[in-house]
């Protein structure tokens, strides 16, 4: 997505300078994780959702007219199949349940369903508001839209079944954007930003707010913000990385 109100950017850094000055749950970044492994990432795509299934990535870009919904191969980023939206949607969050690939927009109000084997188009839903991150619990959608709420939605029907107000310290949280579901928890990136929330899906609490400014400090000029988490191969580390990075880092958290 482009730019975000100020107010609500505002709020997020304030908050973000909290959780370092007071302690809370924040760590320091060597403290946090260590990087495991790196791969090679498209440094065109727009990274707005990513997943791994086995041996491979599913990874949903965005910017108008460049939108694709893509397969790709995690040991050499190689995309091995794709799918383009329409040149006016601007692709977002994305999920796999039961054989079937979530893919949300941002302005346009309406998600695609496909195939996870062929990546053939199935049905679309329609929903308020804007889309940013899409995880799954395994039996339902988690859905984020900038806001402090995660939406907690049904599958089959994309309804609101309930929604959850993350906090941190009893602060509303804002621009919570790309999402993974992993151990029990929602791993959030917060938009403009290097942080990464473990977020308690049961009450919107935040577990711990981890800084990974150190994973990629020397990014190239045309490398911009963090986004994109999903579990790695062995179902424990991370994979991270950012819209237009050309590499993806695997990480292991402590």
């Amino acid at each position: 997505m482009t730019s975000r109100p100020i107010s609500r950017l505002a709020l997020t850094t304030l908050l973000l300078v909290v959780v370092v000055a007071c302690g809370g749950n924040a760590r320091d970044s060597s403290e946090a994780y260590e990087t495991t492994a790196q791969f090679p990432h498209d440094s065109s795509a727009y990274t707005q959702g990513l997943l791994r299934a086995d041996s491979v990535l599913f990874e949903s870009t965005g910017r108008y007219g460049l939108s694709e919904l893509r397969r790709v191969e995690l040991r050499s980023g190689r995309v091995l199949a794709s799918r383009a939206l329409p040149a006016n949607r601007f692709g977002e969050g994305l999920a796999l349940l039961k054989g079937r690939l979530y893919q949300l927009t941002w302005k346009e109000g309406v998600a695609y369903t496909y195939d996870a084997a062929t990546l053939a188009p199935r049905d679309s839903f329609r929903y308020a508001g804007e889309g940013w991150g899409l995880a799954t619990d395994g039996t339902s959608l988690i859905m984020s839209d900038g806001s402090d709420s995660l939406r907690i939605l049904s599958p089959s029907t994309f309804q609101v079944e309930r929604v959850v107000h993350v906090r941190y310290n009893g602060a509303p949280l804002y621009q919570i954007n790309e999402l993974e579901y992993a151990n029990g928890e929602v791993l959030a990136n917060v938009y403009e930003s290097n942080w990464v929330m473990r977020i308690d899906p049961a009450t919107g609490a935040v577990r711990q707010a981890i800084d990974f400014a150190d994973l990629y400090a020397k990014r190239p000029a045309q490398a911009e913000v963090m986004n994109g988490i999903a579990l790695a191969p062995d179902g424990h580390q991370l994979l991270l990385t950012g819209k237009m990075w050309p590499v993806l880092f695997q990480v292991r958290l402590h």
